[in-house]
């Protein structure tokens, strides 16, 4: 039993949704930042407590409010496929940009961001421009992580996203990585155990499925 208050950003993810159940079986306090009203049944179900704010239009005090007396921030929002080319920038780079500047006034030093493989690399140039704009947000978001002094940061890549049940082994390590899948499921596990990993602050890491469990891959970090 841990009993850690662990902020979620983009809690009513399918990412987010594991990891409130992974957080809350361990005995953790999990708050789930979402947008839509509609979601806090569906997040107070699986264990969160449910704080709905729009972070394309909160202030840096609102959500340092919302952060009060956490442990850890979880960046774990995405505009998704449907999002549009705007809606990359607005929520895959500035929200997370928000939610560091809130952490940091709140005073909360542990942040997990979760981008994705290809950040931080050239994208083809025949690429779509809704993947291309991905890309660029996820980059500009690790890069603006990066700078900062304040935040023991850990940037988490993983790989194409599925619904499979969790294997709980994983290959988890820094750039470069060759591409692969990862159960959703998994990256939630391993999400949670790297916020109780002080050793991985300050590291981009890589994840797939793998064949090593997902405590000794954390460890091994």
């Amino acid at each position: 039993m841990t009993d850690r208050r662990v902020v979620i950003a983009g809690g009513h993810g399918k990412i987010a949704q594991h990891l409130i159940q992974v957080l809350t079986a361990r005995g953790d306090r999990a708050v789930a930042l979402i947008r839509n009203p509609h979601h806090v049944d569906a997040v107070t179900a699986l264990g969160a407590l449910p704080e709905v704010v729009d972070l394309e239009n909160a202030s840096v005090e609102d959500v340092a409010a919302l952060l009060h007396d956490a442990d850890a921030v979880v960046f774990a929002a995405g505009a998704g496929p449907s999002g549009g080319v705007e809606r990359k920038d607005t929520v895959d780079r500035a929200a997370s940009v928000l939610l560091a500047d809130a952490a940091e006034k709140a005073g909360v030093a542990r942040f997990v961001q979760i981008s994705s493989f290809g950040a931080g690399e050239p994208v083809a140039d025949d690429a779509e421009d809704t993947w291309k704009a991905y890309i660029a947000a996820k980059t500009a978001a690790e890069e603006d992580l990066k700078s900062r002094q304040k935040l023991d940061w850990t940037i988490l890549r993983p790989g194409g996203l599925t619904d499979d049940d969790p294997s709980g082994h994983v290959t988890l390590t820094a750039p470069p990585l060759e591409r692969g899948t990862v159960p959703r499921a998994d990256v939630a596990a391993v999400i949670a155990a790297l916020i109780d990993t002080p050793a991985a602050a300050g590291k981009t890491l890589m994840l797939t499925s793998g064949d090593v469990t997902v405590e000794d891959a954390v460890s091994a970090v």
